[in-house]
């Protein structure tokens, strides 16, 4: 790898120098979908902790994030839902760690205003709620909109299906998801991808996200592709 390089030989040597304790970190995915194992098993190993990680979810107990809840590397959550993980629950209350809810589009917009340099917006969406509570409010033709400011992060870690040695990231059906705001509002960006080609195979009209918001990138290995919750009906009598 020559200094001027982006590609990275492993999760592992992509995280050196810029994992320490007490980071943010955004981690693209949904659900199980789209979200970056290697690096979460390399930030896992790094053993950082005081992490605050903005995370549209938490995993499950045993996979993704979960990991590092149960090796209690995270000490704050700003996610949208949580329901999947039981470690979760039970450290959130037992008070052992910090959550900060959002509704699910309200988080989006956050990562993307962030990502944008745009401080905050109004939304009507949490008016009146809990949501609502110690935040700025206005009254707009009637309806009360309350002020959410922009996320960023220290570092953003994605998932994307392919990728250049410049960064250029395609995302793959909707394991698009939060990946490509998130790679906009980290300081630091990495990506760990499916598939990485030369410079210049990509068509430029496919790119998602552009080089420009990624710093070092990593070809993954050894993908899992595990189902968050398998749902099944009952076989019909023949």
């Amino acid at each position: 790898m020559t200094n001027a390089s982006k590609v990275y030989p492993s999760a592992r040597a992509a995280l050196e120098g810029v994992v320490r304790d007490g980071l943010t970190v955004m981690s693209g995915g949904f659900g199980l979908c789209g979200i970056p194992e290697n690096l979460i098993l390399a930030l896992r190993d790094s053993g950082a902790k005081g992490l605050t990680v903005v995370s549209n979810n938490a995993g499950v107990d045993d996979f993704g994030l979960g990991m590092l809840l149960k090796t209690r590397q995270i000490k704050k959550m700003i996610s949208s839902y949580v329901g999947e993980n039981k470690e979760f629950e039970r450290q959130y209350l037992a008070g052992e760690l910090e959550l900060e809810f959002n509704p699910q589009g309200t988080l989006a917009e956050r990562i993307r205003a962030g990502g944008a340099g745009i401080f905050g917006f109004y939304t009507r969406t949490g008016a009146g709620t809990l949501v609502a509570e110690g935040k700025e409010s206005r009254v707009v033709n009637g309806d009360t909109y309350i002020l959410e400011t922009g996320l960023t992060a220290d570092l953003s870690i994605v998932k994307a299906w392919k990728g250049d040695t410049e960064g250029n990231l395609i995302y793959r059906k909707t394991a698009r998801n939060f990946n490509p705001m998130m790679a906009t509002a980290g300081r630091i960006t990495i990506a760990e991808v499916e598939e990485l080609v030369e410079a210049g195979t990509l068509d430029p009209d496919q790119i998602h996200t552009p080089g420009i918001f990624v710093q070092r990138i990593v070809k993954g290995t050894d993908y899992v592709k595990r189902i968050e919750q398998r749902t099944v009906r009952k076989r019909t009598a023949a």
